[in-house]
């Protein structure tokens, strides 16, 4: 059998992740791995039980209040929020504080489900509600279980890999067909000329690429999740519920 030392622990890194990606554990410390996930679920659940439908934006942490894309998120939050949704972001800087920011300018509600990082993550000062996460891939799912769209703004890999994890589970039927919206043709023309030679290549079906609209346009963004997320869903706000304070709850709403 083999065996070998485990690498030791870098301090960029949370040392509980580290050792439960270094290979198996004990049985107790897996176990106590598994009720700190829940944990954080239901935490998760319990808070953004009532904020009502959302529409989940995506991007960079990396770009200033003076960028173009930034200018361009405070916009989409706006119209966001004008169309009745909270904005949900991962609730850091950049990209994701300007779609709070642009809730907030017009009074909407403005969520955020930030990750615990050494660098380069906090949340944003246009929160009305937020939770801090521990474990990313929880923080993933609860940024698409309330969300009736998604806008995917210029990033980097979280980005990408939150817009691929979105239209995989929406291709594989997974998730339902919500509406998303990859925004910004000039950044993302690459990556659109890519899945296009995915599709010539057979890899993805050439129908998967209706899964998402390529637009530079806030109005066509808004037509598209009117179209498919409103029309679609046939949405309607809920009055019946009613929080627990005792389980966590809260009443924000969207």
């Amino acid at each position: 059998m083999l065996k070998g030392k485990r690498r030791s622990f870098s301090p960029l890194v949370n040392p509980e992740e580290e050792e439960f990606f270094a290979g198996p554990q004990s049985r107790w410390k897996e176990f106590k791995f598994v009720v700190k996930v829940m944990l954080e679920f239901i935490r998760g659940f319990r808070m953004l039980h009532f904020i009502g439908p959302c529409v989940t934006v995506f991007g960079s942490a990396r770009f200033e209040e003076e960028d173009k894309f930034y200018k361009l998120a405070v916009r989409v939050g706006e119209t966001v929020s004008r169309m009745g949704f909270a904005v949900m972001t991962g609730g850091g800087p950049g990209i994701m504080e300007a779609a709070n920011k642009g809730a907030k300018n017009i009074g909407g509600k403005s969520i955020g489900c930030n990750i615990i990082l050494p660098f380069e993550q906090h949340p944003n000062p246009y929160l009305d509600k937020w939770m801090n996460f521990k474990y990313f891939f929880v923080r993933k799912v609860l940024l698409s279980k309330y969300s009736y769209a998604f806008v995917v703004m210029p990033g980097g890999f979280g980005t990408l890999d939150e817009f691929f994890e979105a239209l995989t589970l929406i291709q594989t039927k997974v998730m339902r067909r919500f509406p998303v919206v990859l925004m910004c043709s000039d950044f993302h023309q690459d990556l659109y000329k890519y899945l296009h030679h995915l599709a010539e290549y057979g890899t993805i079906d050439k129908k998967d690429l209706d899964l998402f609209l390529l637009t530079d346009s806030v109005e066509e963004m808004e037509a598209h999740i009117h179209q498919y997320a409103i029309k679609g869903f046939g949405l309607k706000r809920r009055k019946d519920l009613k929080p627990v304070p005792i389980l966590g709850e809260d009443g924000v709403r969207a």
